[in-house]
């Protein structure tokens, strides 16, 4: 059985106006599909059908346009934050009672093939509550801010990035509720904090994946994805 999969897209895409003006990131177009099409497709490939997405600004114009799923053969629920944006970690939080345990997390920019069947599996054997997916970056998609060893996330931090560092994460990780319980329910906080809590706790393992994240959070990553979306697309055919 394939754990559920919260996908988060409740950001505001200030990066991306103004094509963000009046429709949310997820809603934006790539390869001739909504990004959040193409998120979709790639679970549902995976025998992920579980999916969750945790909306804020303009997030009703995402599930009047994704329905409940059917079309895909998944099924898609939805939670909003609320009167006020509460970050990646809070809106985990707030959707806890919602979701199932234990569950991945896919940033709504982030795309990845990967093998989730494998980091599943690394996942539920290991006796950690959460999992980051990294990748060997070497400094080449951004700066690298893992440092990582023998499936060990040693160091994470986005803010303060050393030599040594030459992993970044994937924009996928796995959870356990409790590792996202202790915090209120209305709290603003971000899915980084999930991370540092669990990495101080020694209760985070790591897994590399191979290949390369791709990413719509910017205009430069929005061209390089429809890019690769289109290629792959004719590819495939």
């Amino acid at each position: 059985m394939s754990l559920p999969v919260v996908v988060l897209a409740g950001g505001l895409a200030t990066r991306l106006r103004p094509v963000t003006e009046g429709i949310p990131k997820s809603l934006v177009e790539v390869a001739g599909e909504p990004f959040a099409v193409h998120q979709i497709e790639l679970l549902r490939r995976h025998g992920l059908t579980d999916i969750t997405f945790l909306l804020g600004h303009l997030g009703e114009m995402i599930a009047d346009s994704l329905g409940d799923g059917g079309r895909w053969d998944v099924h898609v629920r939805y939670v909003f934050d609320g009167p006020r944006a509460l970050g990646t970690g809070g809106a985990i939080r707030r959707a806890l009672p919602e979701l199932g345990d234990p569950f991945f997390v896919l940033y709504g920019d982030s795309y990845l093939e990967c093998d989730y069947a494998a980091i599943e599996r690394t996942f539920l054997a290991s006796d950690k509550s959460g999992l980051m997916t990294v990748y060997p970056n070497e400094n080449r998609l951004d700066r690298s801010n893992v440092l990582y060893a023998d499936g060990r996330i040693i160091r994470y931090d986005k803010q303060h990035r050393t030599p040594e560092m030459r992993h970044i994460d994937s924009g996928l990780g796995a959870f356990r509720k409790s590792a996202c319980a202790g915090r209120g329910n209305d709290e603003a906080f971000d899915l980084v904090a999930i991370y540092q809590d669990l990495l101080e706790a020694d209760d985070l393992v790591g897994f590399e994946v191979p290949d390369r994240f791709y990413e719509i959070g910017s205009p430069e990553g929005l061209e390089e994805t429809r890019a690769y979306l289109a290629a792959k697309g004719i590819a495939t055919r």
